[in-house]
């Protein structure tokens, strides 16, 4: 679905090839416009895995998930941002629930004027952030939380709209965990305009507050107020639980109808500044937090809820296969009166540095872990292509005149 995002998982140890391998067809089945990253500071995600992902029109999300007490050296953030702009990121999420105790220490947390203190290691970053060219996105928050959110992202805006320059305030966005927390997705419909009883720590009865699906309409609302405009804002974190009286799957599907700007009965359309929503987690381990909220197995099986995601959308994708029996496959267009030289000249080259199997079949090519296709549509469709990714295969097309391939294949 349009607008619709993944969680790619909860820690930053997975973006080999075969891990793209994996994956890759399993965003795609789900229609992911995006995919949020978690992104290290001592080392970059590899190349391979984000250009793929741009080629493939996903948009990668970096998230790093920054220690307040034990900020990185702003040289080597910068080199870091530098290297990902030059990639095609466009998005970094700088910090995490910087309004929990956890990411402070007791004697920090203990300091006033917390927000400012944050600020003094979030504006730093952000600027450099928007020097490079990259849109610095304002962390996300515990809704609720140690310090209540909404009261720290008051204090937070009232101090960047003193603090950031007019760049960093004109690309600014910002993000926010939209949860269910056993809500209806209706909770907190209309803000803090809607619901004037609702308190920091304490919601009554019949009252709703910010902790819900509906987070970022309290959230837009603060910015108005203090910068005197919407923000753009990416939902984050979605997940369950759901009410006792709803079905859990369904919630999650109607709200990437709502995140697509698609119509709901009974429920008002997101505010237009919502630029996507992402869902927690594509997969993880099954004994770590994360993993009850995983959408696939460790191995790539489907569970109920990425089942009925799919089947709601009338899309369906493959089991990965046990093993290929290619590990890389060079598909070369055939024609009727044979096969063209200057293809098996121009792919010299790759063929000595990969030494791939090469063959003009698609359902040979099937087999292979990577299939490299030489040719543009007149020759393998974009659904032979489809074919090819919804069976586990990463797949990567070169077309062009001769020139071009030589080069595009000498850049693998």
């Amino acid at each position: 679905m349009e607008k619709v995002g993944f969680h790619y998982r909860s820690d930053n140890n997975h973006y080999s090839e075969k891990d793209l391998n994996l994956w890759l067809p399993r965003l795609k089945a789900l229609g992911a416009s995006w995919v949020v990253l978690q992104a290290p500071t001592c080392r970059a995600i590899p190349e391979k895995f984000i250009t793929i992902l741009k080629e493939e029109k996903i948009e990668p999300v970096l998230h790093f998930q920054l220690n307040s007490e034990k900020l990185p050296e702003l040289d080597e953030m910068i080199l870091l941002f530098e290297t990902y702009h030059k990639w095609g990121v466009k998005y970094a999420i700088l910090f995490d629930r910087p309004n929990m105790q956890e990411g402070w220490g007791s004697e920090s947390w203990a300091h006033p004027d917390l927000t400012e203190r944050f600020l003094d290691g979030f504006l730093p970053l952000a600027e450099a952030a928007v020097m490079v060219g990259l849109v610095p996105v304002f962390p996300p928050l515990e809704p609720g939380g140690d310090y209540w959110d909404t009261i720290f992202l008051r204090g937070s805006l009232d101090g960047l709209k003193r603090r950031a320059s007019t760049p960093l305030l004109d690309r600014l966005i910002l993000s926010a965990y939209a949860a269910l927390n056993g809500k209806p997705l209706s909770w907190g419909g209309g803000g803090p305009e809607s619901w004037p009883e609702a308190q920091p720590y304490s919601t009554s009865e019949n009252s709703e507050d910010q902790r819900g699906f509906r987070i970022a309409e309290w959230y837009l609302t603060l910015s108005e107020t203090i910068l005197e405009k919407k923000l753009p804002l990416l939902l984050l974190g979605i997940r369950g639980p759901a009410t006792e009286n709803q079905d859990l799957n369904q919630s999650l599907l109607d709200g990437a109808k709502l995140i697509s700007r698609q119509a709901v009965d009974g429920l008002d359309p997101l505010p237009e500044q919502v630029l996507g929503g992402a869902y927690w987690v594509l997969t993880a381990e099954e004994n770590c937090c994360a993993g009850q909220y995983s959408w696939y197995q460790a191995d790539g099986t489907p569970k109920p809820i990425a089942n009925h995601f799919l089947n709601g959308e009338a899309k369906t994708v493959e089991k990965p296969s046990e093993g290929f029996r290619f590990s890389h496959y060079l598909l070369l267009p055939t024609f009727e009166w044979g096969i063209a030289d200057w293809h098996l000249n121009v792919t010299r080259g790759f063929v000595k540095r990969h030494q791939p199997t090469i063959g003009f079949s698609l359902d040979e090519a099937v087999q292979a872990d990577q299939v490299t296709v030489l040719g543009g549509e007149e020759h393998f469709s974009e659904d032979d292509l489809s074919y090819l990714r919804n069976q586990g295969c990463l797949v990567r097309r070169i077309d062009g005149d001769g020139t071009k391939i030589a080069s595009l294949l000498a850049a693998i």
